[in-house]
């Protein structure tokens, strides 16, 4: 009797496989793709951009060493302190990104402000042609 292992479930190992090692992988494989037939390295390449895996800051990773490190390792002191420092470093990632967040905005309104002043300049400059 053959042990059949249905695509589903093999591509579901392939694809935790690759999460593990990170982006890089993935991206060597989609160029191992484009080496061995084209097709194949367009469709991880699609899967890439379709899952996020593209362009995403944050790693899957991250998230299985996340849920690694919140086991217990039975020394209670420092099961405590790992869990405030892991709660310290995310506070101060969610304060540095909504520090990125608030200089982004104020980069827009800048240039927003630029805009419309070039345009009422613009405008300005028309009506004086106009009235001259």
């Amino acid at each position: 009797m053959s042990t059949y292992t249905s695509p589903v479930s093999w591509f579901g190992q392939a694809e935790a496989w690759l999460d593990q090692r990170g982006k890089p992988a993935w991206i060597v494989a989609m160029i191992l793709g484009f080496i061995v037939f084209w097709p194949i390295g367009l469709a991880i390449l699609a899967y890439m951009i379709w899952s996020k895996r593209m362009f995403s800051c944050k790693s899957r990773r991250g998230v299985t060493y996340r849920s690694r490190t919140l086991n217990s390792t039975g020394n209670s002191a420092f099961d405590a302190y790992k869990a405030d420092t892991l709660r310290r470093l995310e506070e101060e990632q969610e304060a540095f990104e909504a520090f990125l967040q608030r200089l982004r905005e104020a980069k827009d309104k800048s240039e927003f402000d630029a805009f419309m002043d070039e345009r009422a300049r613009i405008a300005r400059a028309n009506r004086e042609d106009e009235n001259a």
